[in-house]
């Protein structure tokens, strides 16, 4: 019998993935929580619980045979290295660019004539959009805590995934730009689809299935 290795997202996609995937049948029947690698309903299908920046590395080098992450994700690794046949319709954003709301840039003045500062954790992502506008910007990569940088002058704007836009009221932050929706992919290692075809097709038709179902 195949046997297939689904990597997962900790975190809101976990959490929002998992009506998912007890519909497909492969729901997590060990302790997510603190478990790396653990069963699921079905015998063949085993989960890993891994940071979602790391899901696209364990699909392209087969270590993993299918994967749940963000889309933003994939844009800030890039490349071709693994399918993305089916968008979940889960965790739901967008990705953004924001200020401070006394900031002219909320009105579109530049007070000043060096770079822009972007702070994000996207910065490839970063970097693309404004480049499409022929702008070059210098890139600020933080981990976490990005609403701070405009507010002790670290960097001019950020660019971040906003859901209900609540932190950044919180903080005297106000959106910008919107750059792209967000939602959590299906992705497929590329020899897997080949060697494990009948085994991994089969999941991927029940994940959809369970999506159509959702959707309504």
């Amino acid at each position: 019998m195949t046997t297939l290795t689904l990597a997962l997202s900790k975190g809101r996609i976990l959490d929002d993935s998992l009506p998912l995937l007890t519909a497909a049948g492969i729901a997590p029947t060990g302790d997510a929580e603190r478990l790396l690698r653990l069963p699921s309903q079905n015998p063949d299908v085993s989960l890993l619980i891994i940071r979602a920046t790391d899901v696209p590395t364990y699909v392209a080098y087969g270590a993993a045979d299918l994967g749940i992450v963000g889309k933003d994700v994939l844009l800030e690794h890039g490349g071709d290295d693994f399918y993305e046949p089916l968008d979940l319709g889960i965790a739901r954003c967008h990705l953004s660019v924001a200020t401070r709301k006394d900031s002219p840039l909320v009105h579109g003045e530049r007070p000043f004539k060096r770079r822009l500062r972007v702070a994000t954790k996207y910065p490839n992502l970063a970097r693309r959009h404004y480049a499409e506008r022929g702008e070059q910007v210098e890139i600020i990569k933080l981990y976490g805590s990005m609403e701070l940088a405009p507010l002790v002058g670290l960097a001019d704007v950020i660019v971040d995934l906003v859901a209900t836009g609540n932190t950044l009221r919180a903080n005297g932050l106000v959106e910008v730009e919107k750059i792209c929706d967000i939602s959590s992919r299906l992705v497929l290692n590329k020899a897997a689809t080949k060697l494990k075809h009948d085994a991994l097709h089969g999941l991927v038709d029940r994940l959809r299935a369970a999506v159509e179902t959702r959707r309504g």
